[in-house]
């Protein structure tokens, strides 16, 4: 079974990029990856570009509408993700706990749907 482990940090909370805080904490996503890749649950992961980068996207009536940033006003903004192979629920949420963001953000797990024939 897949599973997204989608991270979300809270920018007000989170080390400043260009802190010895923040390089320290990229060393323990490189050691995480690392770790899950050699165990052979990664299926990918890459980490997002600041959410002022962002672009919505929705259709009204057949007219494409597009708006910068986010759906929606938070706190907290999607940072990255890691999709796994684990053989459950509980082991995808044991590793979700190793994501250095879980100390500062919030790590969101949900099962990859399963769609016969695709």
């Amino acid at each position: 079974m897949q599973y997204m482990l989608l991270v979300y940090v809270d920018p007000a909370t989170s080390p400043a990029p260009d802190s010895p805080e923040a390089q320290a904490e990229y060393g323990e996503y490189m050691a995480f990856s690392e770790a899950v890749a050699k165990q052979g649950l990664m299926v990918s992961g890459a980490p997002l570009e600041p959410v002022d980068t962002a672009t919505t996207v929705r259709v009204h009536s057949g007219e494409t509408v597009l708006s910068d940033g986010p759906y929606a006003e938070t706190k907290e903004w999607l940072a990255g993700y890691y999709l796994l192979e684990c053989p459950d629920l509980d082991t995808a949420v044991q590793h979700a706990g190793r994501i250095p963001a879980a100390r500062h953000g919030a790590i969101e797990v949900r099962p990859v749907m399963v769609i016969p024939g695709m």
